[in-house]
């Protein structure tokens, strides 16, 4: 049986990067959220707690740099260092892949063939 709070960790991860990308680097802390609270309240999704803390710490620390800054821009993402920005998105994606592989794992174990 595929995990059905998985899809909504698949579908939160990524719209991360699609946000960062299109300017929308605050309002992508949602998704952030969405993933880390699921992967942490959901038992079977144990195997992505790494990836789901590491994509929040990544966002974390990007969002307190931003805050702690006096000079800081009005939005996130004009302040936002194009090397951080490629590493939310690439900590995004390799827990969106992540989650595809252990939906994929779970579906396979559910129905042997």
């Amino acid at each position: 049986m595929p995990l059905p709070s998985a899809r909504s960790v698949a579908i939160s991860a990524w719209s991360v990067p699609v946000l960062v990308v299109g300017q929308f680097a605050m309002v992508a802390l949602i998704p952030v959220l969405i993933v880390l609270i699921t992967v942490l309240r959901d038992a079977r999704l144990h195997a992505l707690r790494w990836w789901a803390v590491a994509l929040a710490a990544v966002y974390a620390t990007a969002l307190i740099l931003w805050a702690a800054l006096p000079d800081r821009a009005p939005s996130l993402s004009k302040d936002l260092h194009p090397a951080t920005a490629t590493l939310i998105i690439a900590t995004a994606a390799a827990t969106a892949i992540a989650c595809h592989v252990l939906r994929r794992s779970s579906r396979s174990a559910a129905n042997p063939a």
